[in-house]
């Protein structure tokens, strides 16, 4: 596997900042981007505040419970018995759980989690182990209810869960019947090219889905066979069993939830202050908090003393909400802000792997942790990747262009190949003719005007029906030049489907099981053992 640096367009001007180092990102988080220099620094932290957070025995039993269930890996069991020890420390990231795993980024943020792990491990000199977060509480289903890959012309398909969910339960909460999954593996069936690995790879995929009755147990045991061999523990935001481990970090969430909600106004207002632009809402009344009413995941807003939604469905006290979070603590959940909190509350965590946009709303959270009594982790760019296939590198070449061309220039060049490809230059040829129709046809209407009025108006019309026939006839001969070279317009089509399909990076969009499916699984262990930086830096392979 070889890769070539490529700068590729980014999320929004925070997370770029904070991944060049510039002045203005800095204060903002704990530490820099170089995060060699703050590793002992953070390690050492995380040894003093050991007794702060959840039991280490615990949060190892619990992860046993669930990774017997959906990671049933030897090396799985191994991380998780590290982890129990007390000089263990954590490396983690996570995503929400999408359909075959949903956009290739997925797969790389897994890949960075267990990269990062082993780094921080050589560097430290003792344990640290790889942990993906599920966040299997959101509730966005027509955000993770599809995925993409391409057709045997290389369009791309969208692949989706038949079915209409209408409510706001939390993804791990939403039952998929297997006749919603059979649609989906039938589709799947269909797209994937005939290769060596197919037979296999489809065979694990039905046996996944057999045994899962929601799309986050799914997602848990796909990204299980890609990465329980590398030790990878997993973990499912919404599991009712971590509730209950996590009560007491709710408890003080909701005791110290006026502090919070200081902290994160400063935060807004720092961010603010320095030139950004809000990554996420900062609500004056916002408690940070879901509640869990009757299927629907709502967020807590408090005023006048009352923890209630927006819409007035539910209201508590703060005595009647700790109430309700001691009863019930699987119908309580975090937000994008009190999600590193809580994150850094249950784990020893010397970094976390983030996207951009992850990097941008956690800019909101540095004076947060300090009132929580925290400190904010090692922050890391998440690997970033487009895989480069030989015919389209082959006809980049053929066509000059470069990655960068692909990126921001592809419908310009395009265009301009065709009009290189015929010495008919057919908009000035049109140009000239309409020219010297309109040269010799209004004389001519300004004459017969002066013999009747009426026939000024029936020349205009005859002047305007005349002019679009010549550009429909015009825009026919573009049309003809471009079927007349329809076999180079698919190489050019194909380039675009493939490195920036819908006008997004292939990360973005495309799903991983078409690579999986052309070159097996070996190219995922390839990108870990081959990682030991988290600049942010994005590479163009090839497999």
């Amino acid at each position: 596997m070889k890769g070539i640096t490529e700068a590729l367009r980014s999320g929004t001007r925070l997370a770029e900042d904070y991944v060049c180092s510039r002045e203005a990102a800095r204060g903002l988080y704990e530490y820099d981007i170089r995060w060699e220099s703050g590793l002992h620094t953070r390690a050492e932290w995380l040894d003093q505040s050991e007794n702060t957070r959840i039991p280490r025995q615990s949060l190892a039993e619990y992860l046993r419970i669930y990774n017997k269930r959906v990671n049933d890996h030897g090396a799985v069991h191994e991380s998780i018995t590290r982890l129990a020890e007390q000089d263990a420390l954590v490396v983690t990231g996570g995503q929400q759980s999408g359909l075959l795993t949903g956009p290739l980024f997925v797969i790389y943020k897994a890949a960075s989690v267990v990269a990062a792990a082993r780094e921080a491990e050589n560097r430290l000199q003792r344990p640290v182990v790889p942990v993906f977060w599920i966040a299997g509480e959101d509730h966005d289903w027509d955000e993770v209810n599809h995925t993409y890959l391409p057709d045997s012309n290389g369009e791309m398909k969208k692949l989706k869960l038949q079915g209409r969910f209408a409510g706001r339960d939390s993804v791990s909460y939403v039952h998929v019947e297997m006749e919603q999954w059979t649609n989906v593996l039938d589709q799947l069936e269909h797209l994937l090219p005939d290769t060596v690995h197919k037979s296999g790879l489809m065979k694990l995929i039905t046996e996944i889905h057999q045994s899962s009755s929601n799309l986050s147990d799914a997602f848990a045991r796909l990204i299980s066979a890609l990465f329980g061999s590398s030790g990878l523990i997993l973990m499912d935001a919404a599991d009712p069993d971590l509730r209950r481990l996590e009560q007491p970090v709710f408890e003080r969430l909701i005791r110290e939830n006026g502090t919070l909600r200081q902290a994160y106004a400063q935060g807004a207002s720092a961010l603010e202050q320095a030139g950004y632009a809000m990554p996420a809402e900062v609500a004056e009344d916002g408690a940070n908090l879901f509640y869990i009413h009757e299927g629907a995941r709502l967020l807590l807003m408090l005023k006048d003393g009352l923890y209630s939604d927006r819409k007035g469905l539910v209201s508590f006290t703060e005595e009647r909400l700790l109430q309700e979070l001691a009863e019930h603590p699987e119908q309580f959940s975090n937000n994008v802000l009190t999600r590193p909190l809580m994150q850094d509350s249950i784990l020893p965590v010397a970094a976390v792997i983030l996207g951009q946009g992850e990097i941008a709303y956690w800019g909101l959270t540095r004076e947060a942790f300090d009132r929580f009594g925290l400190q904010m982790p090692i922050l890391l760019p998440r690997l970033s990747f487009t895989i480069m296939e030989d015919a389209h590198h082959k006809h980049m070449k053929q066509y000059g262009l470069s990655f960068q061309d692909v990126q921001y220039h592809m419908e310009e060049k395009k265009e301009q190949w065709l009009a290189q490809q015929e010495t008919f230059q057919v908009d000035e040829q049109f140009e000239r003719v309409q020219q010297a129709f309109a040269d010799l046809y209004r004389p001519l209407l300004d004459q017969i005007a002066e013999i009747h009025p009426g026939l000024d108006r029936i020349g205009d019309t005859n002047v305007g029906k005349i002019s679009e026939q010549m550009q429909y006839l015009q825009q026919q001969t573009h049309k003809a030049i471009k079927d007349k070279h329809n076999v180079s317009l698919r190489h050019w089509n194909g380039m675009q489907n493939s490195l920036f399909p819908m006008n997004k990076p292939q990360e973005r969009v495309h799903n991983a099981l078409f690579y999986l499916n052309r070159y097996g699984t070996e190219w995922i262990g390839q990108l870990i053992e081959s990682q030991s930086e988290f600049r942010g830096q994005h590479e163009v392979i090839t497999l």
